[in-house]
């Protein structure tokens, strides 16, 4: 693939159905500073061009889990990043879009992917400039947002009261939703294992022409990620502005209801079907009540093309992982026609890709005869783990519902921050820490499994209160926000990392060769010619101008909007 569609495709793939929901349900809730999620991704974005793909093709891999088998050694490890990714997969995507999608069901149309991204992109820009223009500009949205008071509060709280600081960026370590801390170093540790080590996105920059396209695709994605402060952030803000409630006629007398921004779970269970919060109501509201009856439609369907093809992504990839990581470890003597009836059952497939330097290191599998189970019970077989899958995740919704005050997006980070920084620390000294290995790598996944699941679990057995109750949730939840959590569970697994590995023998030079930061391949792209390499050598040059041109554009909206 060439540059442009890589970076579409890394941003179409983050930019679900779930996160429009969520994104604008988070501005409504709490303001600007959840934007910076989005922006974060600029710095692990073009970490992932230029020091993980790099690597990735060097160690001639499929899948990520594959990386750490050859990084580390053994089968254990990538045997439980494979299920890792998968229930990852269920809790955090799969769920999570269809709750979102739930909220748009009225119709779907099979539209091309690309396709459907530009026209969601074209009349949010739309409906995000009528509803500015509602507002009466940028410069009226903190007065309204201000002014957005529910018209039924909890007495004696302060909770129905929108953030003092919800257009600031950077929030107070200590009392802010999103401490500027924990969006500086948590995010970055969540952000790294989300982009630089998920099989979903990371298979997207492993398909390039050459690095250079993978680079490409990097610095576009980054710049196409900074869109979603203007385009799902405040208009989730200038809808709970637009729309706090409505005015309904009752036995004859005239009250007023609160919508997106209701704090009594009376109010919360009628307008969204949830007591602890509406804010994901928010995008929604807004489509519903400023477009026409037209364009109403089609955005509606635009959602739901996107949600099909966020599943799809989804699907896509854990089948990969499943088919690589999971059944050749079931049957290891499976071959290339069982694999790839097991990979392809009933998934939607790319077609083949041509001949390039990213794809001619990667191995070809071995072919081996079939062995006992008939090829006619794969593809049921298969279909039977989507369908656990797609059931678990619908089971689940009830709970995404009820975590993080309603928010789905504070829900999804909040599993991310208590399972994914262990695997962050286990990648990034695996890159760039010859002497980890295999011990090391193994006790720090499975300590910080052990604390980071300890604290996820008791998210749920202990929500956070609605307003107006006592905060009875132990310290670890009411005191330790989840994105400092991520820095400390990372420095945990990092710290178990490093000694498990000094107190055993070091890896042998195999598993370290082209595997490193250190031992990358010398000779990459194989087989080019003087002029290739002059030419390659121009196109790196421009990559790395444009990449430093990137991170200007995102410091300076950092400390715009700081």
């Amino acid at each position: 693939m060439t540059w442009w569609p890589i970076g579409a495709s890394l941003f179409a793939s983050s930019e679900g159905a779930g996160l429009f929901i969520g994104l604008a349900g988070s501005g409504a809730a709490g303001g600007l500073a959840v934007a910076g999620f989005e922006w974060n991704a600029t710095y692990v974005l073009l970490a992932l061009a230029w020091v993980f793909v790099p690597i990735y093709v060097s160690s001639e891999i499929i899948t990520m889990p594959e990386y750490i088998q050859k990084r580390y050694g053994g089968q254990r490890i990538r045997m439980y990043l494979s299920v890792l990714s998968l229930l990852l997969s269920v809790f955090t995507k799969i769920s999570i879009d269809l709750y979102a999608g739930a909220l748009f069901v009225h119709i779907c149309l099979g539209w091309n992917f690309y396709l459907s991204t530009l026209l969601m992109l074209a009349i949010t820009a739309l409906y995000t400039i009528a509803a500015f223009d509602q507002i009466g500009g940028y410069e009226h949205l903190a007065t309204a947002y201000a002014r957005a008071i529910p018209s039924r509060i909890v007495a004696n709280t302060t909770c129905h009261l929108p953030r003092e600081d919800a257009m600031h960026m950077f929030r107070d370590p200590h009392t802010g939703d999103l401490p500027w801390t924990g969006m500086t170093f948590g995010l970055t540790i969540m952000a790294t294992w989300y982009w630089c080590t998920d099989q979903v996105i990371v298979q997207r920059s492993l398909s390039a022409r050459d690095l250079n396209h993978a680079k490409a695709g990097s610095i576009l994605a980054s710049y196409l990620k900074m869109l979603p402060m203007c385009l799902m952030v405040m208009p989730g803000m200038i809808s709970r502005a637009l729309f706090p409630g409505r005015a309904v006629w009752d036995s004859g007398h005239l009250s007023h209801t609160d919508d997106v921004g209701c704090v009594m779970p009376s109010e919360c269970l009628r307008a969204c079907g949830a007591e602890i919060g509406c804010s994901n109501i928010a995008y929604p509201k807004l489509v519903m009540e400023l477009m026409p009856t037209g364009l109403r439609g089609l955005m509606i369907a635009v959602m739901m093309a996107a949600l099909v093809s966020s599943l799809t992504s989804i699907f896509n990839s854990s089948s990969t992982l499943f088919t690589m990581d999971i059944w050749r470890r079931l049957r290891p003597r499976a071959g290339e026609r069982e694999l790839l009836l097991v990979g392809r059952s009933g998934l939607p497939q790319p077609p083949p890709s041509q001949s390039s330097a990213m794809t001619t290191l990667r191995p070809k599998l071995p072919l081996r005869p079939l062995c006992r189970w008939p090829t006619a019970l794969l593809p049921i077989f298969l279909w039977l783990v989507i369908i656990v899958l797609i059931g678990v995740s619908v089971a689940w919704i009830p709970v995404l519902q009820g975590s993080n005050s309603g928010q789905v997006f504070s829900y999804m980070q909040s599993v991310t921050s208590s399972l994914a920084p262990p695997v962050t620390a286990v990648f990034v000294l695996g890159v760039f820490w010859r002497r980890a290995n295999e011990q090391g790598a193994f006790w720090g996944l499975m300590a910080g499994l052990a604390v980071g699941a300890s604290r996820l679990v008791l998210e749920f057995l202990y929500p956070a209160p609605p307003c107006g109750d006592v905060d009875t949730r132990p310290a670890v939840l009411g005191s330790i926000h989840y994105l400092h959590f991520a820095v400390a569970l990372f420095a945990l697994s990092g710290a178990v990392v490093v000694t498990g590995s000094l107190l055993t023998p070091p890896p042998p030079a195999a598993q370290i060769r082209n595997l490193t930061w250190w031992t990358l391949a010398k000779d990459w792209p194989p087989g080019a010619k003087t002029g290739d390499t002059k030419k390659q050598a121009f196109w790196a040059r421009v990559c790395g101008i444009n990449a430093i041109l990137l991170m200007c554009v995102n410091i300076f909206f950092y400390a715009y909007f700081a």
